[in-house]
């Protein structure tokens, strides 16, 4: 196993900054010495955020979707921070709708999110990280760019484009002078993925118990500590996942296999979440369960 890599003093950006999973990320850097910019939309979440990670995590509300305000972003960390050595690509979202049901604004704004957002803001920040003496990039994708399911097809093609850009800069990153490296997570419990639990989202993303933030985020770690390009949380998902995709003909006999699988694990994780007071169901209809104040 490699040592760990002395980040102590680097400035990390993760976007995405007020989700569980982002939060996750900035923890496990900041046990290193790493400040942590983060990023979100969401001010209140972000504010939370920062006020429980400690004096080395700071906020930044931005639509990463609106080009002034990215503009804004890449100014802060070249004018006022001044350094950057890790970019952290997290942001992503997901709609639960029926591909034929959805408005062509939420296609679009999730292609905006998944996809361009993180792309565009890496060629904004490049200059940035090719100052660092080791510039790195770490772009959470997703199983969901490497194998296909039913129901998934814009955050599917959002997940492949963002996968196929990451690598191809990884190819680059020699003559870039930056590092590239993507971490493919399974289902992770979010409150995204709560949400889709409750609203009617994919259950075959539920045939094994959804890992925990934590976990993706010790991957980001061991990206940093010995780069490659692609890692993958749960090893034996990344054999079976690419392993399917070499028969791609055979998909459509394959998902049918596995569906009775995902509706027991699906009724397994709510049963979870309500024994964990996390949902409850009122008329019949599952709800989140607002988290206590402070």
């Amino acid at each position: 196993m490699a040592e760990p890599l002395n980040c102590s003093g680097w400035v990390a950006l993760i976007t995405g900054g007020a989700g569980g999973l982002g939060r996750a990320i900035a923890a496990r850097l900041i046990e290193r010495g790493v400040r942590c910019l983060l990023v979100d939309v969401n001010a209140a979440g972000l504010d939370q955020a920062v006020r429980a990670l400690g004096p080395l995590a700071t906020a930044h509300v931005a639509d990463l979707t609106n080009a002034e305000a990215v503009q804004r972003l890449v100014l802060r960390v070249r004018d006022d921070i001044g350094r950057l050595d890790l970019l952290v690509n997290n942001a992503a979202v997901a709609d639960t709708q029926p591909f034929e049901q959805r408005s062509l604004a939420s296609i679009q704004g999730e292609f905006n999110i998944n996809l361009l957002a993180p792309v565009l803001l890496t060629h904004s920040l490049l200059p940035q990280l090719r100052q660092a003496a080791d510039g790195r990039v770490i772009s959470i994708v997703s199983l969901g760019g490497i194998f296909p399911l039913p129901e998934t097809s814009v955050y599917s093609a959002t997940k492949f484009g963002l996968r196929g850009a990451m690598l191809c800069l990884g190819l680059d990153g020699p003559r870039l002078g930056v590092k590239f490296g993507i971490i493919n997570p399974s289902a992770t419990e979010t409150p995204m993925l709560v949400r889709e639990a409750i609203d009617g989202g994919n259950k075959l993303q539920f045939i094994d118990p959804p890992q925990q933030p934590d976990e993706v985020a010790q991957q980001v770690l061991r990206m940093l500590d010995d780069p490659c390009l692609e890692r993958y949380v749960r090893p034996s998902e990344s054999w079976t996942v690419r392993m399917a995709m070499l028969v791609p003909n055979l998909l459509g006999r394959l998902i049918p296999l596995f569906r009775r699988q995902g509706d027991a694990g699906h009724r397994r994780y709510l049963a979870s979440l309500e024994q964990r007071g996390m949902i409850r169901q009122q008329d019949g209809v599952w709800q989140l369960v607002p988290p206590p104040g402070p």
